[in-house]
């Protein structure tokens, strides 16, 4: 049996050990899928680039220069935070545009629906009214909040810091959003089927259920992320 080498018994199992770290880390992180792949590839390149300068610094194999150049970069709990906090702020700027960009397409939709039944004699009942044009606003403030924060995470992050706790208020901002959408559209989709105006009905419900879904679920994705960066 052959003895381990200079670098010790973890050298024998080195040819991996960026593999390996990379998938610790890739394991620990959450966030966006792409930039988070992204991510990764950055940190692979990194480190067989460092593997690479260990190897024709002397490093007496292969493996032991990987082990060296994972070294040098640090555990996943030394670097996980930093990389946490990057995808915690690119999944709070997903969630944000969401917000921004379904909430006033949707707030179209309900015109268009209360529009419809009367043009059609239709009348949606004053309850619908009201309760349409609360939680519109709840929703047109979320998307004010949402336009904010992609301002906050963009070019002003340059020269000013991202408040810590912003990822998660962009969190419950979507999910506020996405409660009032979908509250507020089956409300009038009820009002709208009282007045027999069905088609332009089913089209709305069907257009919130999807909106809903993408942005209950970015706001979920938003609040876990927030949740680990503390």
């Amino acid at each position: 049996m052959t003895a381990p080498g200079p670098a010790g018994p973890r050298a024998a199992h080195a040819p991996d050990a960026i593999e390996d770290h990379l998938a610790a880390l890739d394991g620990a992180l959450r966030g966006p899928v792409r930039t988070k792949s992204r991510m990764l590839a950055e940190v692979r390149d990194g480190l067989a680039d460092a593997a690479a300068a260990h190897a024709e610094a002397g490093a007496p194999t292969r493996a032991a220069a990987a082990a060296r150049a994972v070294r040098d970069f640090g555990t996943v709990e030394e670097v996980g935070p930093a990389f946490q906090r990057e995808l915690t702020i690119a999944q709070a700027r997903r969630t944000a545009r969401a917000v921004a960009l379904l909430v006033p397409f949707l707030m179209a939709c309900w015109y268009l629906v209360g529009a419809t039944a009367a043009d059609a004699g239709g009348r949606l009942p004053a309850a619908v009214h009201v309760l349409a044009a609360n939680l519109g606003g709840i929703a047109a403030l979320a998307a004010l909040l949402a336009a904010a924060s992609l301002a906050a995470t963009g070019a002003v992050s340059r020269r000013l810091a991202v408040p810590r706790r912003l990822p998660l208020v962009v969190a419950w901002t979507g999910t506020t959003a996405a409660v009032a959408l979908a509250v507020s559209a089956l409300t009038l989709t009820a009002g709208a089927v009282l007045a027999r105006d069905w088609p332009v009905s089913a089209l709305a419900g069907a257009l919130t259920l999807v909106a809903h879904t993408r942005l209950a679920a970015s706001a979920r994705a938003c609040r876990r992320c927030a949740l680990l960066t503390g």
